[in-house]
């Protein structure tokens, strides 16, 4: 087994939960960027590897998504769409409402609201289209791929939805990442109200909300569903 350093961080995130609170305290990406070495992230976010092994060290724990590597591959992606998908349209519409709220009182002294704003508008609307797609189309041909019958899809293979979609998060991460740098890390000014401080408490929810959202999409289902897909593909039609 390589050194932690080396080790990727998607297998860091899936071995320990509190990994990935450590990654988000220090603004390191192990969703969309979870393929790179420990170090190789390190170096991206400008942080000492040293700094990341120490906290690491102290948060080791068992994991929630440790228990997905294995469960079905239908019971994962329903876990997905109750909670994460879920928690998206829930949440999308409180912060956009209170988005409004703060930019009326506050948008004069703190011209970024604005910002934030159209941005998170965006991302709201991207991601209702991107669960539309999911629930619709990748989703079930995933849950099919471990029944009797022959799934059906509209794509030759299903690493032609899952490139899509890995593009969508990706896309995602960006409009977040401009979110939080606009709001320096979400800290709320000398003058923000409960109404202020509130909002950016959920576009920080938000953000780690999908930030795990996307860890168990990119890094654990679309590699199962592709692996499933390449051994159905192996076996013979009358074994199935």
């Amino acid at each position: 087994m390589p050194a932690i350093s080396e080790q990727l961080i998607r297998e860091i995130a899936t071995a320990n939960p509190a990994a990935a609170r450590v990654f988000e305290d220090l603004g390191i990406d192990y969703c969309c960027g979870g393929n790179r070495s420990l170090r190789a992230a390190c170096a991206s976010a400008n942080v000492p590897v040293e700094t990341v092994l120490g906290r690491l060290e102290t948060c080791r724990q068992p994991s929630e998504s440790s228990a997905w590597n294995h469960a079905p591959l239908g019971d994962l992606t329903r876990h997905i769409v109750d909670r994460h998908h879920g928690f998206v349209r829930r949440e999308s519409p409180r912060i956009l409402s209170l988005l409004d709220k703060v930019s009326k009182k506050h948008g004069p002294a703190h011209p970024e609201l604005s910002q934030i704003s159209d941005l998170f508008a965006c991302l709201a609307a991207e991601l209702a289209e991107h669960m539309t797609k999911e629930e619709r189309i990748l989703f079930p041909y995933i849950e099919a791929l471990s029944g009797p019958a022959e799934p059906s899809a509209c794509f030759a293979s299903v690493e032609s939805p899952i490139q899509v979609m890995i593009a969508d998060h990706e896309n995602a991460g960006a409009i977040l990442s401009k979110i939080r740098a606009l709001t320096s890390g979400y800290r709320t000014p000398g003058d923000a109200c409960a109404a202020f401080q509130t909002l950016y408490r959920l576009l920080e929810d938000f953000e780690r909300d999908l930030h795990w959202h996307v860890h168990l999409e990119n890094n654990i289902l679309f590699p199962r569903a592709i692996a499933a897909e390449q051994e159905r593909s192996k076996a013979p039609a009358l074994a199935r």
